[in-house]
């Protein structure tokens, strides 16, 4: 397998971005229409999600395969779109580009990371149990009616 590399994105890398999400959710049945829809974004809305918030890729080859945002709150980082081309799951994308949001939190002065999962991805939710996280609370019926899991790891 080649290489893999997590860089910080950039104003210029926002199409790349866009058409990754576009390949993760696109064809998704189990997700409501309407929530696949919000995770795709265009260009000029992923342009707001980047507003205070710092996105990391990974690439292969030159070409983006996974990325994912950083939101310091109140000295607490909250891991935000964590997404990996189909193609290119089960392949350590994600675990890298974990790796280096908490790496770059602790940079960032950050006591904790966290994020907040559906309970339906059930990998991901191994992910970040495999990454040190530990589930510290759960949100009833949060989004479309369905449960969110909190977890977090402290630094």
């Amino acid at each position: 397998m080649k290489p893999l590399s997590v860089d910080r994105l950039a104003h210029q890398d926002i199409p790349d971005i866009c058409a990754l999400y576009k390949r993760v959710w696109d064809g998704t049945k189990e997700l409501p229409t309407e929530l696949v829809k919000s995770w795709q974004p265009t260009p000029l809305e992923f342009t707001s999600w980047m507003e205070g918030v710092t996105y990391f890729a990974a690439r292969r080859d030159g070409r983006m395969i996974g990325a994912i945002g950083c939101e310091i709150l109140e000295g607490s980082c909250r891991l935000v779109h964590l997404a990996v081309d189909p193609e290119a799951r089960r392949q350590g994308v994600a675990t890298a580009l974990v790796t280096a949001s908490v790496e770059w939190a602790r940079r960032n002065t950050c006591h904790s990371v966290w994020v907040d999962l559906l309970d339906r991805f059930t990998a991901a939710t191994a992910l970040f149990k495999s990454l040190g996280f530990g589930e510290c609370g759960v949100l009833h019926k949060h989004r479309l009616g369905e449960d969110v899991r909190l977890s977090e790891k402290l630094l």
